[in-house]
């Protein structure tokens, strides 16, 4: 089946050429950066074309509320994602004062990129497991400390640790 006869092109085209520009407009209002409005624009447009439910965009009753949801959603994806690299990049800092050798361009590359797997990863994850998988692998919280945070027992933090882990795995397994 060719691009021009398949059954999304016309509705997610037209569904497109209608709202992109305001999304655009949107998003350059709240980051104030076109480039980078246009990358979450365009990063949001694919989600939906991505997306495993069927695009119903003609009964949409409210498409712009649509847009704005999934783009807020990729906005903290990628605030998420920013704040792993700039932990990484201070951790990277630190460690960098206390060695003589310094990790090369390649393996700064390397891990950045691990992280952003992992943070691909981690987002089909419930809140409450994330939460304390970042908790303990990135902050170095015991459970107990973790427990009390979330307001669950000790048990539930090792439940939360374990489908996390499992979850990434597969993830990347992927």
């Amino acid at each position: 089946m060719t691009t021009a006869n398949h059954p999304l092109q016309h509705p997610f085209h037209s569904f497109y050429a209608d709202h992109h520009g305001w999304l655009v407009h949107w998003l350059c209002r709240r980051l104030g950066c076109a480039h980078g409005a246009a990358d979450l624009a365009h990063d949001t447009f694919l989600r939906l074309l991505g997306s495993r439910e069927p695009l119903g965009l003609r009964e949409l009753r409210e498409p712009r509320a649509y847009l704005t949801t999934t783009a807020n959603r990729l906005l903290i994806d990628r605030a998420r994602r920013l704040c792993i690299e700039h932990a990484y990049l201070a951790e990277l800092a630190l460690a960098t004062d206390r060695l003589d050798s310094h990790p090369s361009p390649e393996q700064i590359l390397a891990a950045v990129e691990v992280l952003d797997q992992l943070c691909l990863a981690l987002e089909g994850l419930a809140g409450k497991p994330r939460q304390a998988f970042l908790l303990h692998y990135l902050d170095g919280q015991t459970h107990a400390a973790i427990a009390a945070q979330l307001g669950v027992s000790t048990k539930m933090v090792q439940k939360y640790l374990v489908k996390a882990l499992v979850h990434c795995h597969r993830a990347l397994e992927a």
